[in-house]
């Protein structure tokens, strides 16, 4: 029996290029494409794939959101990130949405062939060139964060809304270190950006 296969992603190149690819694997079906998240919610109400490829950042819903919309609604629906985004965060934050694996767009296809047979067979599988990164998130996903000296001088001066050069100054660093330690901070604090990362700060009660 064929793996039943949709895609949604916002370039229609890049949906073209991966039908013409997936097209060849008698094994595999597509049944249907899309380029935003409302298209997708619309059409697999029709007709349901097995399994989805997800990109990550699209107008409207993105991928974080819509992976948590289908694993409410459509929880049999084995979903695998297709993405160029390799930031700790949302590898994290994809995999508590409960989706099956997660490759890079620059991989080669035989990875994602790998990726959508065991996703089709309820296993997870994550492309190797991030599986560092997997591990660090799966490691870090229930631990509070420990922060150094340094980063929380760098989290309060945040908190006061000083950007990388005025913090470089008070604290005599170069930005490119400030730099390094606020990119640090988000994948501690499991922050998208730097307001969610104010947030939660407080919300942890690591800054006065």
């Amino acid at each position: 029996m064929s793996i039943r296969i949709a895609i949604v992603d916002d370039h229609p190149l890049l949906i073209k290029g991966l039908q013409s690819m997936l097209q060849l694997n008698p094994d595999i079906e597509i049944t249907g494409t899309y380029l935003n998240g409302k298209e997708l919610l619309s059409g697999i109400i029709k007709v349901q794939p097995d399994v989805l490829l997800l990109d990550i950042q699209m107008p409207g819903q993105d991928g974080e959101e819509l992976a948590a919309i289908l694993q409410q609604q459509y929880p049999r629906i084995m979903i695998l990130v297709l993405t160029h985004m390799e930031h700790e965060y949302y590898i994290k934050a994809l995999i508590k949405h409960g989706v099956m694996g997660y490759i890079l767009k620059s991989s080669d296809e035989t990875v994602l062939l790998e990726a959508i047979r065991a996703a089709a067979k309820g296993q997870h599988y994550f492309d190797p060139m991030i599986r560092k990164q997997v591990a660090r998130a799966q490691q870090s996903a229930n631990q509070n964060p420990l922060l150094t000296r340094r980063e929380k001088e760098i989290l309060e001066l945040i908190v006061l809304n000083h950007n990388s050069n005025e913090i470089a100054s008070k604290l005599f660093l170069s930005k490119r270190t400030v730099d390094r330690h606020r990119e640090n901070l988000l994948l501690k604090l499991d922050a998208k950006n730097f307001a969610s990362l104010v947030k939660k700060a407080i919300d942890l009660g690591l800054i006065r």
